[in-house]
C-alpha cells in the first residue's frame, strides 16, 4: 500500500475489514467473557438474575471495548507522524454533524437500556417480604458480625449464622462503630452497614453448606480479618439446631446477652455482651469447646497452650501488648476491661482456662 493511499480516506473495502476484525474480535471476546467462572456457585434463589445482568453487560461491552480499540489502532497505525513531520501541521478536517449525533445517541440508548434493566432487578430483589419472613438482625464492629433472630419466642444470639434452605430470610443489618458491609459472595448481594440506620435486603437460600460472610467496605486495620461464617442446612437439621440453641442446657451457647447475675463465660465468648458492646471472642477466634471456627485471630485451643489464668486475663485486656506472630496490632477490640464487668471478665478468664486446659487450673 503506498503512502498517499495509506494517508488517503479509508476505502470502503478497508471499513469491511475493519468491521470483521471487530466482529469476530467480539465474538471470541464474549466467548471468552462468558465462559470463565467470575463468582462462586449460587447460593440464592436471586443469584441467578445478578449473574444474567452481568452476562448481558459482558454482551454489550466487549463489543464496545473492541470496537473502539481497533479504531483507534488503526488511527495509530495509518496516521502516526512520520520522521520528518516533527513541525508539519495535519491535514485540515471538518466536523460531521451527523456522525457527532449518532455517537452520542448510541451510547445514550444503550446506557438507558441497562439503566433500566438495572433498575427493574433491583425493585424485583427489593420487594417486600412476605408475611412471616424470618428476620435477622446483623450487627457489625470491628471487627466482627453479630446475628440475632427470634425462634419458637426465644431470641438466639450467635456469631456463626446458620439459615435453612429454602426458607426467605430478611436481614436488617446495623453497624455499632464504623461502616462495614455486609456480604456473602454465593448469595450475590451486599449492603451497607451504617451507624444510625438501618438498611436491609431479603433473599431465599438455595444451596447447602457454609460459606464466608465478608465486609466489604474498608473499616479499619483488621478489615481484612472481618470474616466469618453462614451455614445453610436442610429444614430438620435448621429445627434441631434452633431446638438446641433454645433449650435451657445450651443457653449459653449462644440465645442471648451476658445480662444474669451470675455471668456465664461460655455465653460471653460466644455471644458476647450486647448491651455493653462487648465483641464476642467467638466472632474471631477457634475453640472447641465453644465451637466457634473463626480464623480473624489466633486459634485458642494451641495458642494459649503455655498460658495460665493470670496470662490470659492479660491478653484480654492488653491485647496489643503481645501480638501473636502473623497477625497484625490493633485488631482486638482493646476496651474488654471497660464493657465486661470484674465478674464477667473473671467468668470469661475461668471459662477460656478450663477449655484450653482440659480443666486444670
Amino acid at each position: 500500500m503506498g503512502e498517499e493511499t495509506r494517508r488517503g480516506p479509508v476505502t470502503g473495502r478497508t471499513w469491511v475489514m475493519l468491521v470483521v476484525v471487530v466482529l469476530v474480535a467480539s465474538a471470541i471476546g464474549i466467548a471468552l467473557g462468558l465462559a470463565i467462572d467470575w463468582f462462586p456457585a449460587q447460593g440464592s434463589t436471586i443469584a441467578s438474575k445478578i449473574d444474567t445482568f452481568w452476562d448481558v453487560l459482558v454482551i454489550v461491552s466487549v463489543p464496545i471495548f473492541v470496537g473502539v480499540a481497533t479504531i483507534v489502532l488503526f488511527s495509530i497505525w495509518r496516521w502516526h507522524m512520520r520522521p520528518g513531520e516533527e513541525e508539519l501541521d495535519g491535514p485540515p478536517t471538518h466536523g460531521s454533524t451527523r456522525l457527532e449525533v449518532i455517537w452520542t445517541a448510541i451510547p445514550t440508548i444503550i446506557i438507558a437500556a441497562l439503566c433500566a434493566y438495572a433498575t427493574v432487578l433491583l425493585l424485583d430483589i427489593q420487594d417486600s417480604p412476605a408475611r412471616g419472613t424470618r428476620v435477622v438482625n446483623v450487627v457489625g464492629q470491628q471487627f466482627a458480625w453479630t446475628f440475632a433472630t427470634n425462634e419458637n419466642g426465644k431470641r438466639i444470639l450467635t456469631n456463626r449464622l446458620v439459615l435453612p434452605k429454602g426458607e426467605a430470610v430478611q436481614f436488617k443489618v446495623q453497624s455499632k462503630d464504623v461502616i462495614h458491609d455486609f456480604w456473602v459472595p454465593e448469595w450475590r448481594l451486599k449492603v451497607d452497614a451504617v451507624p444510625g440506620i438501618t438498611t436491609k435486603y431479603s433473599l431465599t437460600p438455595s444451596k447447602t453448606g457454609t460459606f464466608q460472610v465478608v465486609c466489604a467496605e474498608l473499616c479499619g486495620l483488621g478489615h481484612a480479618f472481618m470474616r466469618q461464617f453462614v451455614t445453610v442446612v436442610e429444614p430438620a437439621a435448621y429445627a434441631a439446631w434452633v431446638a438446641k440453641q433454645t433449650s435451657g442446657a445450651a443457653a449459653a451457647g449462644g440465645a442471648g446477652g451476658a445480662s444474669a447475675a451470675k455471668p456465664d463465660g461460655k455465653q460471653l465468648f460466644v455471644a458476647g455482651n450486647t448491651q455493653t458492646g462487648a465483641t464476642a471472642c467467638g466472632s474471631c477466634h477457634t475453640l472447641s469447646a465453644a465451637g466457634t471456627t473463626s480464623q480473624t485471630g489466633p486459634n485458642l485451643d494451641t495458642a494459649l497452650k503455655q498460658d495460665d489464668a493470670a496470662g490470659i486475663r492479660e491478653m484480654i485486656v492488653s491485647p496489643g501488648k503481645e501480638i501473636a506472630k502473623g497477625y497484625g496490632a490493633n485488631i482486638m477490640p482493646p476496651n474488654y476491661g471497660q464493657t465486661l464487668s470484674p465478674q464477667e471478665l473473671a467468668a470469661l478468664v475461668t471459662y477460656i482456662d478450663k477449655s484450653v486446659h482440659g480443666g486444670k487450673q
